[in-house]
């Protein structure tokens, strides 16, 4: 799991993907946001903007997720305009129908994805389970995660 930027979110997915048995990548070049960090020892911590980390060969394979969970467009654009570019097995980006709408048509126009490169991208992010904490939010984040690596159809696609 490469969590691109942190977040109280992309905290918690940390703990529940360690859980799960995956290994955990925080990316995230902010100083000011990471000052701070208390992570668990397990994830690695890269301070370096996530879509270089994304875009350098071999990080990203079939099993690899990339998450984005910022609310930052530098931060989660840029990951998913370099995630859709690698073979990464999920990709997704937090953010409301409406926000994720209006990435869409940002991706298009100013990232030059094409329609088959948005696709790929669960936008908004995870299960439609009603989330409303960062711990929700993460737990529907892992579970599409989960359902996708399993290959399970969505529930109401």
């Amino acid at each position: 799991l490469i969590l691109a930027g942190y977040s109280t979110v992309a905290e918690v997915c940390a703990n529940f993907a360690i859980s799960l048995g995956y290994q955990v990548v925080l990316c995230d070049p902010r100083e000011e946001v990471t000052r701070d960090l208390n992570l668990p020892g397990e994830v690695e911590f890269i301070p370096q903007l996530p879509s270089l980390y994304i875009a350098s060969p071999g990080t990203c394979t079939p099993s690899t997720a990339v998450v984005a969970v910022t609310h930052d467009p530098r931060i989660d654009d840029l990951a998913m305009m370099a995630a859709v570019k690698t073979t990464a097995g999920y990709i997704g980006v937090m953010g409301s129908v409406r926000t994720s709408q209006a990435r869409a048509d940002r991706l298009r126009r100013t990232g030059g994805l094409t329609e088959s490169e948005i696709d790929r991208i669960h936008m908004p992010i995870g299960l439609d389970l009603g989330s409303k904490t960062p711990a929700e939010i993460a737990l529907a984040i892992m579970a599409d995660i989960v359902r996708v690596r399993r290959g399970r159809v969505p529930v109401n696609p």
